[in-house]
């Protein structure tokens, strides 16, 4: 399985599903060996994810440790490359050139430790772990490998989402999902009206955001007419008297 190759080519129609790499390598096999060309056919991946396993934590014992592996395989070059050049070499010789190996091997070890010890002092193993795969074919070839696999290993069909029902929290419908033609569909319930609050007593004062309707008022009781006095008449001028001679 190649991990270079540029720019992914066209997947085609997925004619499987596994819920393991080894079953959808089994599938292809199956297809090749019924002579359906392999640059046809594809595994494809979904849902992948990144899981990191801790498998120990890292100490100067244990760069040490690894440290003298790699050092034993170090050694082992080097005394090969001294008897190779000298065949009549002493036993001492090739003992002393592995532990000059082991040596180095644990020096450099440690050296990288102590570099990379503070950003993380534990050793781990990534993985890319993928929630099922599927076996894709090219057109050309659809047919034929849907034949081959069989009915069994046919992808997961989604179940039609009710749409008169509200979604669950969290739950994404997808409009595209309604019922195909002809299937029968159950009608949604009709909504039921909201029965209107009784307005609060007069002793009781009204809720927080709740509106209360003005009540009526009664028919106005027309103001009382004021009594006016009459104005007093003016006094009436005293008759002229005629001069006397």
């Amino acid at each position: 399985m190649s991990m270079l190759g540029g720019a992914p080519k066209e997947h085609g129609a997925t004619v499987a599903e596994y819920t393991s790499y080894e079953a959808a390598q089994k599938s292809v096999s199956t297809l090749i060996s019924s002579d359906v060309p392999a640059q046809d056919i594809a595994i494809v991946g979904r849902g992948l994810r990144s899981v990191e396993r801790v498998t120990g934590r890292l100490g100067y014992a244990t760069a040490a440790r690894s440290g003298a592996i790699n050092g034993v395989l170090l050694g082992l070059l080097f005394a090969a490359i001294f008897v190779l050049g000298s065949p009549g070499a002493a036993l001492q010789l090739f003992v002393g050139v592995m532990l000059v190996g082991i040596a180095l091997g644990m020096l450099m070890s440690i050296i990288s430790y102590s570099i990379i010890r503070r950003r993380r002092d534990y050793t781990s193993v990534t993985q890319v772990i993928a929630d099922h795969y599927d076996v894709t074919v090219l057109p050309r070839s659809f047919s034929r490998a849907k034949d081959l696999l069989g009915p069994a290993a046919a992808p997961r069909t989604p179940a039609p989402v009710d749409l008169g029902t509200p979604p669950r929290y969290g739950e994404r419908v997808d409009p595209g999902s309604a019922a195909a033609p002809g299937e029968r569909v159950d009608p949604a319930p009709p909504p039921v009206p909201e029965q209107p609050r009784p307005a609060p007593g007069p002793e009781e004062p009204p809720r927080y955001g709740e509106r209360i309707a003005p009540t009526p008022a009664s028919d106005p009781v027309p103001p009382a007419e004021e009594k006016v006095d009459p104005a007093p008449e003016p006094p009436a001028e005293p008759p002229a008297t005629a001069p006397s001679r």
